[in-house]
Order: C-alpha cells, then sequence, then structure tokens
C-alpha cells in the first residue's frame, strides 16, 4: 500500500516532459526504503528538490547529458549553506589567474597576507596547515571543498570581493544565486560590503612582494532574483530570545539547485558549456578544483586531516550519509555540501570509471519538524543524511545496472 501511494505521488510531482524522462526518475524514486519513503511522503513538507543528469558518451567519448528534475523550483527560496563556496573557490582562482598576467610569478601558491581596514575583519600571517606555513588560495580552496571550512571561504570572498563575484555569477548564467555575506562570523551590512586588504608574496619571508590589494568597499546594489518565500520557519532564537514568525533570508546567499549543478558542471565539463559562460581558468585550475572536490580527508597531506574527526564520507552526503557508509569501491564523488539552519544539500558528480557509470546528482531538504531555528534540533542524522544516502545509492544502482545492460547489448 505504502508503494503504491509513493508511485501516485511521484506521478503527480515529477516534472513531466517527454513519458520517458519522467520515468527515469520515477524509477529510481520507487524503491520504498526507509531513508526515501517518509521524505518522499511528504516532499513540500520536506521542501524537497532534486536535480539528476544522466551522462552518455558518444563513439568519440564526448559526454551527452540528460536532465531530470523532482520539485526543481529555481525561484523557491532554500538557504544554501557551504554549497557557496564552491562559487568563491572557482572565482578566486580566475581572479588570481587574471592578476598573474599583470603580476609574473603570482600563483595559488604564492604566501598571501591578509590584513584588517573595517570593523569585525581579522587579519591572517600565519596557516600551520599549509606545506609553507604561510596562508595561500591554493591552500584556503583546499580547506573550503575538502572538509568545507568557513574561514577559508571567508578570506577568498575578501579576496575576490561581493562585486565582482555577483557580476561573475551573472555572467556564467546563474541567474537565481548571489553572495552577500561571509560565513559563521555574523557578517552583514555594512561590513559585508567592506572586503580585507591582501598582499601577495614571491617568498615565504613576505619580504617580495608580487601584488598588493587595497581595501575594498561595494557600493552598488545586491542582485534582485525575484526569490519566494524568503521568510523561513515558524519562530527563531535571537541569543536566548525566542521570536515568533519565520527568520527574514532576503539579506543572506542565495544558490539555486539548477545554478548549483550548472557550476559543478562548468567546471568539470567546461566543454559543454558555452564560451561565454566558461570561466576563465588554465588547465592547472581546473585541476586543482576537480581534486580538491574528489580528495578525501585521509588523502590530503596538506592540509592534514586527522581521521578520526573526518571520515572518508564526511562531506560526501548522497552515497556517504556523511559518515554512515562507506563509497561504493571504485566511485569518486566530486561534490560540494552544505548544512545550516535545517537544511541539507549535495551537489555532486558521481563516477565509476571501471563501470562506465557516471552522473550528476543535486538536492536539498528541509529537516526542521519544531519550525524553530537556531535552537540546534534538526533532524538531520535521524531523518535528512539517510534520506542523501539512500538517494545517492539508488541512482548510483540504477546507472550501474543501465551500464551492465548496455555492455551486455554491444
Amino acid at each position: 500500500m505504502r508503494g503504491l501511494l509513493l508511485l501516485l505521488l511521484l506521478a503527480g510531482t515529477v516534472k513531466a516532459g517527454a513519458q520517458g524522462r519522467a520515468n527515469a526518475l520515477r524509477q529510481v524514486l520507487r524503491h520504498d526504503t526507509v531513508g526515501l519513503g517518509r521524505v518522499l511522503a511528504r516532499p513540500a513538507a520536506y521542501q524537497l528538490q532534486i536535480l539528476y543528469t544522466r551522462i552518455r558518451r558518444d563513439a568519440a567519448g564526448q559526454p551527452h547529458f540528460r536532465s531530470y528534475s523532482y520539485r526543481v523550483r529555481p525561484q523557491e527560496y532554500f538557504y544554501p549553506a557551504s554549497t557557496v563556496k564552491l562559487a568563491g573557490a572557482a572565482l578566486a582562482l580566475q581572479k588570481l589567474r587574471a592578476l598573474s598576467a599583470q603580476s609574473p610569478g603570482l600563483s595559488p601558491d604564492s604566501p598571501m597576507l591578509t590584513d584588517s581596514a573595517f570593523a569585525a575583519q581579522s587579519r591572517v600571517r600565519r596557516d600551520t596547515s599549509s606545506a609553507s606555513g604561510r596562508p595561500t588560495i591554493g591552500n584556503y580552496v583546499r580547506k573550503a571543498l575538502i572538509v568545507s571550512d568557513n574561514d577559508a571561504f571567508n578570506r577568498l570572498y575578501e579576496f575576490v570581493g561581493p562585486g565582482e563575484l555577483n557580476r561573475e555569477l551573472a555572467r556564467l548564467g546563474l541567474r537565481h544565486s548571489r553572495l552577500l555575506h561571509r560565513l559563521s562570523v555574523g557578517d552583514q551590512e555594512p561590513g559585508s560590503r567592506h572586503s580585507n586588504p591582501v598582499r601577495f608574496f614571491a617568498d615565504t619571508a613576505a619580504t617580495q612582494l608580487l601584488y598588493a590589494q587595497p581595501a575594498g568597499y561595494f557600493s552598488g546594489a545586491w542582485p534582485r532574483l525575484g526569490l519566494r518565500e524568503e521568510g523561513i520557519g515558524q519562530a527563531y532564537l535571537n541569543g536566548n530570545q525566542q521570536i515568533t514568525g519565520p527568520m527574514d533570508f532576503s539579506q543572506k546567499n542565495a544558490f539555486s539547485l539548477p545554478d548549483q549543478q550548472q557550476l559543478l558542471r562548468t567546471i568539470l565539463f567546461p566543454e559543454s558549456v558555452p564560451a561565454a559562460r566558461r570561466l576563465r581558468l588554465a588547465p592547472d585550475d581546473y585541476a586543482r578544483l576537480r581534486a580538491a572536490l574528489s580528495e578525501l580527508p585521509r588523502e590530503s597531506r596538506h592540509p592534514c586531516y586527522d581521521v578520526a574527526h573526518y571520515p572518508d564520507t564526511y562531506v560526501k552526503f548522497l552515497l556517504g550519509g556523511a559518515g554512515l557508509a562507506a563509497l561504493p569501491l571504485g566511485v569518486r564523488v566530486f561534490n560540494k555540501i552544505g548544512q545550516a539552519y535545517g537544511f541539507l544539500i549535495d551537489n555532486a558528480y558521481v563516477q565509476d570509471e571501471a563501470h562506465g557509470v557516471e552522473f550528476l546528482l543535486s538536492a536539498v531538504l528541509y529537516v526542521n519538524v519544531d519550525g524553530v531555528l537556531n535552537d540546534d534540533k534538526y533532524e538531520y542524522d535521524r531523518i535528512g543524511f539517510p534520506f542523501l544516502r539512500d538517494l545517492g545509492q539508488r541512482v548510483y544502482e540504477a546507472e550501474l545496472q543501465r551500464a551492465t545492460a548496455w555492455t551486455k547489448r554491444r
């Protein structure tokens, strides 16, 4: 009976195009597991969105993409949390690449010292996680993507600046996204408009200056996205006080699910994107991003992570469930996750080269039963992570079956 109910729900909520397109996602989601069933029975309550893109290679090895969506609504707001770090990392490398043309020797491994010039800003001179002991853009990118380090993203945000970040999001065609603030430091106006002065050096002693960027200020208007329902929850905590009514997210970051997957595709498959909407990166930059997106914490030497605190699937929600399960043997996941205010998001490319499996899968759900934000009472472990684990596993299994059937036909 429960399985029939799920099929009826799916029939009404999976976007219908051609019949085959609708069926592909329905076939994946019809598996009535505990992790999937509970959320799929009430998808609106969990604000569920799923975007699944199959990748098939032609005889010349060129990838072809076909997408399927479940309740994907680009104008329905959700808080993107750490998923914005992917944009910060890519655009920081892009800016550095442009600057290197006028400052020879400047690279992602150049020591970068950050100063302060406005209230609540902080200075950075050392980074013990770096091979050189000095902060670098390259190390910030790795920390932001391998273990989702918040401070690393904040330094990238300050380097690129909010004005350039949002202009480039628009140029890349990411029209339902905005970057307005740093993470986990209570950043808001006017501080969020001010960026720190930074200097890059040719040597770890910081004596040979390569490039100096003064403090910045973005005086323009923030992007107008026309998002709906930017108030979240029934109440929220402000210090020790509970405020009745939704929490206002209209001045917070936004990053729609289609935009997230599009940026990931732009990084992994740049040739599949129109030239005007590609990142302006060199092959080394793409390789750096791809390595950090897929590297497991235990595989990293700089920074070095304790496996007791950072298991393999620490930031692999799809398939791994944030530590609930191991990745299938031979599978690599290139992804960026987000977790805050009851929202869980994973934006991933899954590759099993030995079996000819590859696909893009992005999902978001909201697990906050009591409707109160900032109370740290979210159902991440009980509902959210099991759902994302099962979703990733079901899609991977379906892709593996298709690849096996295709191989037999050939």
